[in-house]
C-alpha cells in the first residue's frame, strides 16, 4: 500500500513538473516570438515577419496542452492548497502568454505594412529602447515562476511603470511627427499600434508576477498596481502644418 502511494505522489510530482515545463516552452517561445517581431520592425524585414507570425501557432497549441493537461489534474487529483495554487498558476500564466505571443504577431505584421516606408531613425531607437524593456520585463518574470522567487517577480510589477512612462512619450512624439506633415500619418499610425502592443506586452508581464506572487505567498499583492499610461486622456489634433 505504501508502495502504491509512492507511486501516485510520484506521479503527480512528475504531472507538476511536465505542468511547469510547458510554461517554460511557452515563456521561450514568447520571448523568441516578441524578440523577433522588434528585429524585424526595425529591419523592415518581410520574411523575418512572416516567420515570426507563424511561429504563435506552437504557442497557441501549447496553451491547448496546458489547459487540457490542468483540467485533468484538477478532476483525477483534486490538489488542495500549494497544488492547487501551481496549477491554477500555470493556467493563468499561459493565457498571459499566448496574449504576448499575439501581440508580438501584431508588430510583426507592422513591420510587413511599413516594409516600404522611410522610418525616421529616432522613432525607431525610442520604439527598440520600449521593446528591450518589455522583453527584459518578460524574461524576469518567467525567471521569477521557474523560481519562485516571489521578491522578483514584485520587482518586475513595479517597473511596469517605466514602460509606459516611455509609451507615453512615443506617443506624443508620433503624434508631433503626424501634424508636421500628414504624409507621416500612415508611417507613424503603425508604429503608434505597435508601441501600443508592447505596452501590453508589459501589461501581461504584470499579471505574471501578480501569478507568481500569489503562487508563493497565498495572497494577492496589497499595493496599488503601478500604471502610468495617460494616453488615453490625451487630447488629439492633427492640422496642417502652415507652408
Amino acid at each position: 500500500m505504501e508502495q502504491q502511494h509512492e507511486h501516485i505522489v510520484r506521479s503527480y510530482e512528475e504531472e507538476l513538473a511536465l505542468l511547469n515545463n510547458k510554461i517554460a516552452k511557452m515563456g521561450g517561445l514568447a520571448e523568441k516570438v516578441l524578440g523577433q517581431s522588434f528585429e524585424a520592425l526595425e529591419r523592415r524585414d518581410p520574411d523575418l515577419a512572416a516567420a515570426t507570425i507563424n511561429e504563435d501557432e506552437e504557442i497557441d497549441e501549447l496553451q491547448r496542452e496546458i489547459e487540457e493537461q490542468a483540467v485533468l489534474m484538477i478532476a483525477r487529483r483534486q490538489p488542495m492548497a500549494y497544488d492547487l495554487r501551481q496549477i491554477m498558476a500555470a493556467l493563468r500564466i499561459s493565457a498571459d502568454l499566448e496574449r504576448i505571443g499575439d501581440l508580438g504577431k501584431n508588430i510583426a505584421k507592422r513591420a510587413v505594412a511599413v516594409v516600404t516606408e522611410q522610418q525616421p531613425k529616432q522613432l525607431m531607437l525610442g520604439l527598440k529602447h520600449m521593446g528591450e524593456l518589455a522583453l527584459g520585463q518578460l524574461k524576469d518574470v518567467l525567471d521569477a515562476f521557474i523560481e519562485r522567487d516571489a521578491d522578483r517577480a514584485l520587482g518586475v510589477w513595479y517597473k511596469d511603470e517605466e514602460i509606459d512612462a516611455m509609451y507615453n512619450s512615443l506617443f506624443r512624439e508620433l503624434l508631433t511627427y503626424m501634424m508636421e506633415d500628414p504624409r507621416n500619418i500612415g508611417l507613424c499610425t503603425h508604429l503608434l499600434f505597435g508601441a501600443k502592443n508592447i505596452e501590453r506586452v508589459g501589461d501581461h508581464a504584470t499579471n505574471i508576477a501578480e501569478t507568481v506572487y500569489y503562487l508563493v505567498h497565498g495572497r494577492a499583492i496589497t499595493d496599488q498596481r503601478p500604471k502610468g499610461d495617460t494616453t488615453s486622456s490625451t487630447p488629439v489634433s492633427l492640422k496642417r502644418s502652415a507652408v
